[in-house]
């Protein structure tokens, strides 16, 4: 016996050292231990088989090796679960080594624990496997796992590209597609993150030269606006929101509405592109003939389908039990036992579960759903009231500074308690979504898994946006205007957008939940949280091994150190979050040129983590073979949709530029935007306001007769004072237009787009139809050899030299009924067939 020490490659071999560990099994057996000598007790003797590698041993002075030790193992009272189980194990190990495979066990030298099943295949399994699946030999030997951690899984190869190859190779192919498909998304990333750049420095080059902000900053227009709060709060001079209004046109500019058809065209371009890069790796990996295999059922689902047949089977032998204590008829009593023992039995071998049988988990389904997305509007509502309220108590402070800060300071404690909400829901959500699944009762592993990603896309999409719809299309709408304005609990109003509008803070909202999901998700849900989990795991292993057996740190071989990892959940979280980020790319780029960019820089180091993950810190998964990415390309095809109708409207009602355009073209009497922010304040008697809502105490003096606000009504000495204007309902009309405007051309130009650019790349197609054609003439060759040989079985003796395998197939009439085929090999003895 070698010493596995001292070369580490044999530790992944069997104890002969020259069959490699293709696999390993591992199940845990009771832990009961006691010492030796308790006659009452139930024992179990384990005694090493030799089985193992011996090298690391202690050894007597004369270099002979100490006799194996018999350690005595509590196993108390012997539970017939436990002999179910042992038998379940050595069944499926016997069809284990009925396919093929060899197996090597564990040496038990201790009395608790998990038992590891070592696994070989050898060539000729994979061989006659690789021939059902059509998978090529690999030419060259390559260690796959030290590549993958010096060229992958280290953040200094961030510039370089994935080996995606190497990744398929190792970790198999829907692996690999994730890691292609996030190549190709950050890939994509740099040309719409230099147009975002373009897009934020042309607001801030042009915000000098704006002329709506300089009007909002001119001291000499002294616009008086109405105050924000009830009785607290005073009345302001516009001039004060001077800062919100020149940092509202860095987002909110003509090259705004440029950038947002960019992106949509940017995500039809990209989903383009991953189709095409999707069809070049099924070819480069030999999957473009694979045929999608019947799927077994999941244990779940069996398992109830037979508590169903079993309960149907005792229902029918109830009726057959009445039926014979009814029918005295010998003649009846016989047909009806013929039937009922003979053709109902064959029915209940192909029975399904229907959905009746589902029902129950659809109807928890459907109102579970509902439930968790009045969670998550209840947590928005929540953090709304809280806006309100501490807006209300910081406007009656007598802190001039407090008073000043109030809009700022309650808007960023508002987002940082939406994403804590965030962040807390969206774990809880994910388990909410797996246990609604399960009481779905899937069939297959796939149908399960797509159902849950859709459960958890939905409520996660819900929780992670909620917020963000909110200020985009319902802060500052339902307000009211001065003297009519909509309060909550009686007492506090509703809260209105910024004075350069809600874009601002929309912007804001965006930018914060959208970095810190992604920094608090990396670092502490991606890195801590899988480290703690582990030092929870040996901390317990710790406390529940029995004292007196300690094993030894030599025996701990790359298995042991392997289990010890943490293990394999799936690829959907990995998905989700991309998904999410797609989202805040996509859905509300208008708003935050910059979100492109961000994203870019996250992936790049995201990349990098997730390698160093799957390389060092998860067991590695099982190879599963995937011609796509399944599902996601789906929820990613609806996002590119989606976001076309959420920035047309974000641009339309969130922004102020349709308002810009119809004052220029239809309002201004120079034709320019001078004018355009008194165009867009009304005014408003103060007089007309509610008892006890006027201002206390006014620093700005009594002589004030009309304030102004921003909407379009008619000024109080009309005929109909405070009612919509002819201006709102130009805007109006001018707003839906544009938004009909921009998704028809939008959806247009990306179904160009998509027309223009083939799924298949020209040399893909290339190749394609060369193998067709060489396909095509190998099976008229085959063909021809074929009729040849038929015609010289008709015409007499003859011999006709095979190319296969330099077989030489001889044909000859025997002067018997029967004719004989032999096939003479150039090294083989010769074979006579009858035909």
């Amino acid at each position: 016996m070698m010493d596995m020490d001292q070369d580490p490659r044999k530790r992944l071999c069997f104890a002969d050292g020259r069959r490699k560990v293709d696999y390993v099994l591992v199940y845990h057996y009771r832990k009961r231990s006691s010492v030796r000598g308790s006659p009452s007790q139930h024992r179990l003797s384990i005694i090493s088989n030799g089985s193992y590698p011996l090298g690391v041993e202690e050894k007597d002075q004369e270099g002979r090796k100490d006799e194996p030790a018999e350690v005595v193992v509590d196993v108390g009272p012997p539970d017939p679960a436990d002999g179910e189980k042992i038998m379940i194990r050595e069944e499926f190990e016997g069809n284990l080594k009925d396919a093929g495979l060899e197996i090597e066990h564990d040496k038990e030298n201790k009395a608790h624990g998990h038992a590891f099943i070592r696994l070989h295949a050898p060539w000729q399994v994979l061989s006659r496997e690789a021939e059902f699946l059509k998978i090529k030999v690999p030419t060259k030997k390559v260690r796959h796992s030290r590549l993958l951690h010096d060229e992958w899984a280290r953040y200094g190869a961030f510039y370089k590209y994935q080996p995606v190859d190497l990744i398929r190779k190792y970790f198999g192919e829907k692996i690999g597609l994730y890691f292609a498909w996030l190549g190709v998304y950050t890939q994509l990333l740099i040309p719409a993150s230099v147009v975002g750049i373009i897009v934020f420095f042309y607001g801030w080059a042009t915000v000098e030269t704006n002329i709506p902000s300089q009007e909002m900053c001119d001291e000499d227009q002294n616009f008086t606006m109405c105050p924000l709060c009830d009785r607290a709060c005073d009345y302001w001079h516009l001039s004060t929101a001077c800062g919100t209004a020149r940092a509202s046109h860095l987002f909110d500019n003509p090259a705004t509405v440029f950038f947002a058809i960019f992106m949509s065209l940017w995500a039809a371009m990209f989903l383009e592109h991953w189709k095409r890069r999707q069809i070049s790796l099924n070819y480069s990996w030999d999957l473009t003939g694979m045929e999608e295999e019947e799927e077994h059922p999941r244990p779940k689902y069996e398992t109830i389908l037979l508590q169903k047949r079993q309960r149907k089977k005792k229902n029918t032998k109830n009726k057959n039990e009445q039926i014979k204590r009814q029918l005295k008829h010998i003649h009846a009593y016989i047909l009806t036992l013929f039937t009922l023992n003979v053709f109902l039995p064959s029915q209940t071998g192909h029975e399904k579960l229907t959905w009746r049988d589902r029902l129950p988990g659809y109807l928890i389904n459907i109102s579970s759903i509902l439930f968790m997305f009045g969670v998550t509007c209840s947590a928005v509502f929540s953090v709304i009231i809280y806006r309100i309220t501490i807006s209300a108590l910081m406007a009656m402070s007598s802190d001039p500074e407090v008073k000043s800060n109030v809009r700022v300071t309650v808007t960023a404690t508002a987002v940082i308690i939406n994403l804590v909400v965030i962040l807390i829901l969206d774990e809880i959500y994910g388990m909410v979504a797996a246990w609604l699944t399960e009481l779905e009762i899937p069939k297959t592993e796939t149908n399960f898994e797509e159902r849950l990603i859709l459960k958890a896309f939905l409520l996660k999409f819900m929780n992670a946006y909620a917020p963000i719809f909110y200020v985009a299309f319902f802060k500052g709408r339902f307000a009211g205007r001065p003297g009519d304005y909509v309060y909550v609990f009686n007492d506090y109003r509703m809260e209105e957008c910024a004075p350069g509008g809600c874009l601002i803070e929309l912007c804001i909202q965006l930018s914060i939940i959208m970095l810190g999901k992604q920094l608090i998700q990396n670092n502490v849900f991606e890195i801590g949280i899988p480290k703690l989990k582990k030092l929870c795991r040996t901390l317990k292993d710790k406390e529940r091994a029995p004292k007196e057996i300690v094993e030894q740190p030599g025996r701990r071989q790359q298995w042991h150190l392997d289990y010890d990892l943490e293990p394999f959940d799936g690829l959907t979280p990995e998905y989700m979050e991309m998904i999410i980020q797609f989202g805040f790319v996509s859905l509300f780029v208008a708003s935050f040129p910059l979100a492109p960019l961000f994203a870019l820089l996250n992936n790049v180091i995201e990349i990098r983590l997730d390698a160093k993950k799957f390389v060092t810190e998860l067991r590695r998964p099982d190879a599963i073979r995937a011609k796509d990415i399944g599902i996601w390309y789906n929820i990613l095809s609806g996002l590119g949709k989606f976001s076309v109708i959420i920035n047309a409207f974000v641009i339309s009602f969130t922004s102020d530029f349709i308002p810009r355009l119809v004052y220029q073209y239809m309002y201004s009497e120079t034709g320019t935007m001078h004018g355009f922010i008194n165009h867009t304040l009304s005014y408003f008697n103060v007089s007309n306001f509610k008892p006890g809502t006027v201002p206390s105490i006014s620093s700005l003096g009594k002589d004030i007769t009309f304030c102004r606000y921003k909407d379009y009504r008619e000024p109080p000495w009309s005929t109909e004072p405070y009612q919509f204007s002819k201006q709102y309902w130009s805007v109006l009309a001018a707003r839906l237009g544009f938004v009909i405007l921009f998704q028809n051309l939008v959806i247009t130009m990306s179904m160009l787009v998509a027309w223009v650019i083939p799924d298949v790349p020209k040399n893909i197609s290339e190749k394609l139809k060369k193998e067709k054609t060489l396909l095509v003439d190998v099976f008229l060759n085959e063909e021809k050899e074929k009729l040849q040989l038929i015609q010289s079985l008709l015409s007499g003796g003859y011999c006709y030299p095979g190319r296969n395998h330099g077989w030489m197939l001889c044909a000859n009439i025997w002067p018997s009924s029967h004719h004989s085929l032999c096939l003479i090999g150039l090294n083989t003895h010769a074979r006579r067939i009858n035909i």
